[in-house]
């Protein structure tokens, strides 16, 4: 394990929201490739209903879903943790080809190696059609939330 993605556990309260924002930044890229190097090289996922094992299997799948999701813009939050593991709760916006808007809401599980890089991440999300004028996340795309734009729990989700 010489590849490192600070900070390592064991997480505190501190640490465990910087992981969360730093998973949300790099998922909010709608890169791939980026966001697979936030998991180990034999990383295991359950993301619905696919259960997908390693880099390339992760960046097939986020290629597809970003090219189905579109517009997507996604907020993490907190949960709870413990010595390597971590548990948030998110809502992300997209719309489809035909411009029908959703909010996914899901629940995760990550767990982490010692090296900071997760092994293992369970999702369970559900989708919510919405309308435009519903919409909650109105940032740009080419960058993250801006840190003063509510989170979760401000925006009432």
């Amino acid at each position: 394990m010489t590849e490192a993605r600070p900070p390592l556990p064991p997480f505190t309260r501190e640490t465990a929201i910087q992981k969360v924002r730093g998973a949300e930044d790099g998922w909010n890229s709608c890169d791939p490739r980026r966001v697979s190097l936030a998991y180990t090289a034999d990383s295991s996922w359950r993301n619905r209903s696919e259960f997908l094992q390693g880099r390339d299997e992760i960046v097939a799948f986020l290629t597809r879903k970003w090219a189905r999701e579109l517009d997507y813009r996604l907020i993490k939050e907190l949960w709870t943790f413990g010595e390597d593991r971590i548990a948030v709760r998110f809502a992300y916006e997209w719309h489809d080809d035909s411009g029908n808007w959703f909010r996914s809401y899901g629940n995760e599980n990550w767990e982490f190696a010692s090296n900071g890089l997760m092994r293992r991440r369970l999702a369970s999300i559900n989708d919510l059609p919405i309308r435009d004028s519903e919409r909650k996340y109105h940032w740009d795309r080419s960058g993250p939330r801006p840190a003063d734009h509510p989170g979760l729990s401000d925006l009432g989700l």
